[in-house]
Formats: structure tokens, C-alpha cells, sequence
């Protein structure tokens, strides 16, 4: 966004303007995530020339209000009792909603404790890891607005989340997908999804025994 003039010294305004520390307060969520937040564009900032970082309260009600419509429109399926602690929280990303939907369905038949999260792309699934990290992140690569790739690499760069468990489903053949510099050590499967391997890598990911 275009930074207020310095010779006016907008000295801001608490009612336009806020830091990142009370931006994290009014969000429920981490400075780090903030700072993420600012980066990828979500919240709109600029800094003062003594190097502080101040955040508009427009993107921050603009956020606030984005977060709240999707929480409604989009509830957790199969969500367990919140207190339970044995059930593993799965981010699936995919901009094509019928696979999310192939998705809900093929992975409630393996009666594994997974609470299903979901997102349409990589932008939305910074939220909802901002909100509570999940165990294990299902992904696809070619989204619009921020594609798999930028997510990935966003999380790798934040040292808390860089060792987040990742698994690619991707219709790109590997040649491209190693082009594009996706870290080797992230499982990728081919679309149509085989299922069989999926089960398999999610069950590895959330340290539950191999299915006989």
C-alpha cells in the first residue's frame, strides 16, 4: 500500500492504523503469523521511518470478517469432540471442490482419528495454519492466487513450521514439479489419486501402525 507522507508524520492514528503486536491481539493468532500475514499480502502495512511496522485496522476487520464467513460457510467435517486429544487435525488444499468433496468421502472409510480441514488454496490454508497447525498438509501444487509452490515455501522459510508434514497430490508430471523446486524430501503422488498411497503416507505422517 502507499506509505503516508513522512513530512506529515501521520503519527498514527490508533483508529486507522495498529501494530503488529495488536494486530496478533485482535486476530487470535501468533506475531509470527501476523508477520506471514503481511508478507503474502492478507494484511495490508507499512513502516514508520524508525523501522516499526504499522498495519491498517481496514485489512485487519477486512481479515477478521473473511475468517468468520468462511468458519460459517465451510464447517469441519467429521469434527470430533474439541477436547479430543488422540484425533489428528488434516489441511486438504485443492481448488477443485468436487476432489475435496472425493476427498471427505474415500478418507471417511478409513476410520483413522482425523478431524478433515479444508482450503482452495494456498492463501486460505495460511489461515487456517495461523489459526491451529495441522498434523499432516495434503496439497495440491496448481491453484490460483498462491499455488502450492508459494505455500510450501512460505511455510519452510518459518522455523516453526518447517518441519510440518507435507504430502503433494499433484497432476503435474515430475520433471516440471522438480523444476519448479519443490523440496525432495515431500512425497508427491500422481491425479487421479491412489488412494491405497495416500492412506499409506498419511498413516506414516501421523505415526499410526500400517493398515494389514
Amino acid at each position: 500500500m502507499q506509505r503516508p507522507d513522512a513530512h506529515s508524520d501521520l503519527a498514527y492514528n490508533a483508529a486507522e492504523f495498529c501494530s503488529t503486536k495488536d494486530a496478533a491481539r485482535l486476530l487470535g493468532v501468533s506475531h509470527r503469523t501476523v508477520q506471514l500475514w503481511v508478507e503474502n499480502g492478507a494484511l495490508q502495512a507499512w513502516k514508520t521511518a524508525g523501522g516499526h511496522r504499522r498495519i491498517t485496522m481496514t485489512s485487519v476487520h477486512k481479515l477478521v470478517n473473511e475468517r468468520r464467513e468462511v468458519t460459517g460457510a465451510a464447517p469441519i467435517a467429521q469434527e470430533a469432540a474439541p477436547s479430543a486429544p488422540s484425533r489428528k487435525k488434516l489441511l486438504l488444499v485443492d481448488d477443485d471442490r468436487t476432489l475435496l468433496r472425493l476427498y471427505e468421502l474415500e478418507i471417511a472409510g478409513w476410520n483413522l482419528p482425523l478431524t478433515l480441514v479444508k482450503a482452495p488454496d494456498g492463501f486460505e490454508a495460511l489461515l487456517r495454519i495461523g489459526e491451529q497447525r495441522p498434523d499432516v498438509l495434503v496439497s495440491d501444487l496448481s491453484m490460483p492466487g498462491m499455488d502450492g509452490f508459494r505455500m510450501i515455501r512460505t511455510l519452510r522459510a518459518d522455523p516453526l513450521l518447517a518441519n510440518m508434514a507435507i504430502i503433494v497430490v499433484s497432476g503435474l508430471d515430475r520433471p516440471t514439479i522438480d523444476s519448479m523446486g519443490l523440496p525432495g524430501d515431500i512425497p508427491v503422488f500422481p491425479k487421479p489419486v491412489p488412494f491405497g498411497q495416500l492412506r499409506a503416507a498419511v498413516e506414516d505422517a501421523i505415526g499410526m501402525p500400517a493398515a494389514a
